[in-house]
């Protein structure tokens, strides 16, 4: 037996939805009074017990205080207020409420006891990390007017005609709207075969169903394309840059195993071990976060901050050298960014003025509001970067004295510092010149204080 076409389906399945709406509308109408007469039992109950939420406190030893407007019974609503341990220690729990409830909070809802129903709500008060009070409320549902309506005659009247509407409507839409889908489905296909995630559906005009299903497809086709990209470049980061330590480690452990080593040779081998695995670690973290960053895949969450209390606690938790780092704050700048990119992004270029710098260099931290742009500088009296090494530094990996290799990081911060000034829709720049030391400025657009 043939199957039917998904045109000859969707125009069965419309037919029938139109069928099903009497029946569903007649339905409704009867059962709309009982649905508002429930929800506005629930907001009476919700309603009355938040508010002798607000008169109830809690003392030292936890136990609880009611002010004067608290009721035990007020509106129908029965308040009950239990210990931790869900003892009851205040209030009255209705004689026919017999129900064994576990308590929930924030949840509405009804309980059946002994053919009655009821409707339930608990709200957990906290007094602590670890300790509180539950506050419970008790409603008996209202019985609902019972309705004697016919809509029958209105239904069987009207139900021939939206079946005959329904069918022809169904028919016409449905075969107009396939015919991009041939097309849609060869070109996809031919991407499939093929392996080409660069190539794209050709979209057909207009803005409907299918034309807005090919632009999603080039929407998906583009994130593969972009998420295999992430990864080829992030397994070819990480193979070269981990080629290093771990050439290292397993030649101390070839020289430990071929020669017999004393107790401290064998603790010397041990430390270097450690600290290459430690680079190694920090290295797939910092590739990590970077790929995210590129991916999308690590949450932006922004919203408005002051970037001065910002920069100074960043600056007050430093455990560089007080006496070398210098932070230069005027009155409250606001922007609109995520303050733990932020952070991250200060801190690399504050780790880099230090370790890039002379021995006994200083660092300054400066931040400034003028017209509509926040300006952030870091600039140290390091050893500096030559002009024509100045672009480079942006790329990963990439190190102006690779001689510093070991002591000046995998040289991802600057390319991450880059990112995150772009996702905060700023920028950062670079002036520097050898022997005078560098200064990294970060411009980001001004939020007005809420």
């Amino acid at each position: 037996m043939k199957t039917p076409s998904v045109q000859a389906r969707l125009t069965l399945w419309y037919t029938l939805l139109m069928a099903g709406m009497g029946g569903l509308l007649l339905g409704f109408l009867v059962l709309i009074s009982g649905t508002v007469s429930t929800q506005t039992a629930m907001d009476q109950l919700e309603a009355t017990l938040r508010r002798n939420l607000s008169q109830i406190t809690q003392g030292a030893d936890g136990a609880p205080q009611l002010g004067e407007e608290f009721a035990f019974y007020d509106n129908g609503v029965y308040t009950l207020v239990y210990s931790q341990g869900e003892a009851l220690l205040a209030g009255q729990v209705p004689v026919s409420f017999t129900a064994a409830e576990p308590f929930q909070n924030g949840q509405n809802r009804p309980v059946d006891v002994a053919g009655a129903r009821y409707y339930v709500m608990d709200f957990w008060l906290p007094n602590s990390w670890e300790s509180g009070l539950w506050v419970r409320g008790i409603l008996e549902a209202p019985e609902n007017p019972q309705l004697l309506t016919n809509l029958m005659f209105i239904a069987m009247v009207t139900l021939p005609a939206f079946l005959l509407l329904a069918a022809l409507g169904g028919y016409g839409i449905a075969r107009r709207a396939f015919r991009p889908l041939k097309e849609i489905t060869s070109t996809a296909a031919a991407i499939n075969e093929a392996a080409d995630l660069s190539a794209r559906v050709a979209v057909p005009p207009g803005d409907h169903e299918f034309s807005r299903l090919a632009a999603t497809f080039n929407q998906m086709f583009a994130r593969l394309e972009g998420a295999f990209e992430a990864e080829k470049q992030f397994t070819a980061d990480a193979s070269h840059e981990l080629r290093t330590p771990v050439s290292v480690i397993k030649s101390a452990c070839e020289y430990a195993e071929k020669y017999g080593e004393t107790p401290e040779e064998q603790r010397e081998t041990l430390a270097m071990i450690h600290r290459q695995a430690d680079r190694m670690a920090e290295l797939i973290q910092q590739l990590l976060s970077i790929t995210r960053l590129d991916q999308g895949t690590e949450g932006l969450r922004l919203e408005p901050l002051d970037l001065a209390a910002l920069v100074e606690g960043v600056c007050a938790e430093q455990p560089h050298p007080r006496q070398r780092l210098f932070c230069q704050v005027g009155g409250a700048v606001w922007v609109r960014g995520d303050a733990g990119l932020l952070r991250r992004l200060l801190q690399n270029l504050i780790d880099n003025g230090f370790k890039y710098g002379t021995p006994q260099g200083h660092v300054w931290v400066t931040l400034e509001g003028k017209g509509n742009t926040a300006r952030l500088q870091v600039r140290d009296d390091g050893i500096g970067i030559p002009e024509d090494q100045q672009e480079k530094v942006w790329q990963r990996f990439y190190q102006v004295d690779p001689s510093r290799r070991e002591g000046g990081g995998a040289g991802l911060g600057l390319a991450m510092v880059k990112k995150i000034a772009q996702l905060h829709g700023g920028a950062v720049t670079l002036d520097s010149s050898p022997g005078r030391g560098s200064a990294f400025t970060l411009l980001l657009p001004r939020e007005k204080k809420l």
